[in-house]
């Protein structure tokens, strides 16, 4: 049972990732989840284009993550490299007021996620190397509370923007987005601030002279969970098509941010809570439930006929989130040895990363077609996405070896 005295024991970097996790979430939320508005709103971009622009965005920059975590690993220390990380990021977010292409969109988006590939292994490594074992669950479990708290209050302050430009507008507009991104840009700064102040730099004992990315350097267990995390990631694709499919379905700019903030709701106040729980019952257990949630999750994506059944469905999809995104990362980190963890955690989101390229891909081609074909329609990718995830749910299970922890 976790109690005060539970918290308390979590170490200083701890806390100071989480608030910085909080304030970057707060500014990217504002944002990306509006991203795809601009681009099918503003631009008038067809879905395949869109699931190009986040598939590229997320995997061309995915090679860093391996190498900014192996870099981590040989240089000894984590912190320096996930402050850049955010550094550039925050860079970035100025060009999207004045961006009026999909290739100028596809730019930034990369540029963000070239400082997301920097920061993401070192940073989950430092987390790793703070805390003990015991209560690497919860620490996770916190960390992921904290960033989606500040995408919560993130689309909370996105939605008091646009109710004050365009109001109860289906579409979004261009000016609105504008008024967003300039807010956006204080919350980033100060995440940068507070990383670079606040963290304390973590040694690493032992070192490997030079990367190795070969499967025979890591657990077999860990090889087998990348694999079927990559099977189930190309049913994954970028939540922007549920943003897509929110409107698709009569919900309003207002209404997709409204059910947005409730996701992050569910999301925030169940995180502590299951990464807790993964240190009791043990990761396997947990993500096992969480895919399964999740296809289940797609399939009443796929089936759903009103806005209201989506709004549900998505406040329900924070319970996939909080069970399977923390506790995943406390997995990598148990499956590895410590001075591979940089590595380990490069490799994980560069699994993602790259598999995301033709999930999203997939996602729009089934929507709308390419060329002549119009594709199988708005349900396509969700049904596609259930069955990716049901697969992976029975390979975890018979194939990765499943420990207590």
């Amino acid at each position: 049972m976790m109690t005060k005295s539970t918290y308390q024991q979590l170490p200083r970097n701890v806390w100071v990732v989480t608030i910085t996790s909080f304030l970057t979430d707060i500014s990217s939320e504002m944002v990306i989840n509006l991203l795809p508005l601009f681009l099918a709103n503003v631009l008038g971009v067809r879905t395949s284009l869109i699931g190009l622009i986040e598939g590229v965005a997320e995997s061309a920059a995915s090679l860093l993550k391996i190498f900014s975590g192996w870099f981590s690993d040989k240089l000894g220390r984590r912190k320096s490299l996930a402050v850049a990380g955010y550094a550039i990021s925050t860079l970035m977010k100025p060009f999207l007021y004045i961006v009026g292409s999909w290739g100028g969109v596809l730019a930034v988006r990369f540029g963000d996620r070239v400082g997301k590939g920097v920061r993401t292994a070192p940073r989950d490594a430092l987390l790793a190397d703070s805390v003990d074992a015991q209560h690497r669950g919860l620490a996770y479990g916190l960390h992921r509370a904290g960033d989606t708290a500040g995408a919560m209050i993130g689309l909370l302050i996105a939605l008091a923007v646009i109710w004050a430009a365009q109001q109860g507008a289906v579409a979004l507009t261009r000016s609105a987005f504008q008024q967003v991104v300039l807010v956006s840009i204080i919350p980033a700064a100060l995440a940068v601030v507070v990383l670079a102040v606040g963290a304390r730099e973590t040694a690493v004992a032992h070192q490997r002279p030079l990367p190795q990315l070969s499967w025979r350097g890591f657990d077999l267990r860990f090889r087998r969970f990348l694999l079927v995390l990559i099977l189930f990631t190309l049913g994954n694709s970028a939540d922007a098509f549920l943003i897509l499919r929110a409107q698709e379905r009569g919900l309003s700019v207002l209404g997709i941010l409204g059910m947005l903030a409730t996701f992050n709701l569910v999301y925030a106040v169940l995180s502590g809570p299951l990464g807790a729980l993964s240190d009791r019952v043990g990761r396997a257990r947990l993500i096992t439930g969480g895919w399964l949630v999740y296809a289940l999750l797609y399939l009443g994506f796929a089936l759903a006929q009103t806005a209201a059944h989506i709004w549900l469905l998505y406040a329900l999809y924070g319970v996939y989130y909080a069970a399977v995104e923390g506790t995943a990362k406390a997995f990598v980190a148990d499956l590895v040895v410590p001075e591979q963890r940089g590595t380990a955690f490069g490799l994980y989101n560069a699994a993602v990363g790259i598999a995301i390229l033709p999930a999203s891909l997939i996602a729009g081609v089934l929507w709308q077609g390419i060329g002549r074909w119009h594709g199988f329609g708005p349900a396509a990718p969700f049904l596609w996405g259930a069955l990716l995830a049901g697969t992976a749910v029975i390979l975890f299970n018979t194939w990765v070896k499943q420990e207590n922890k």
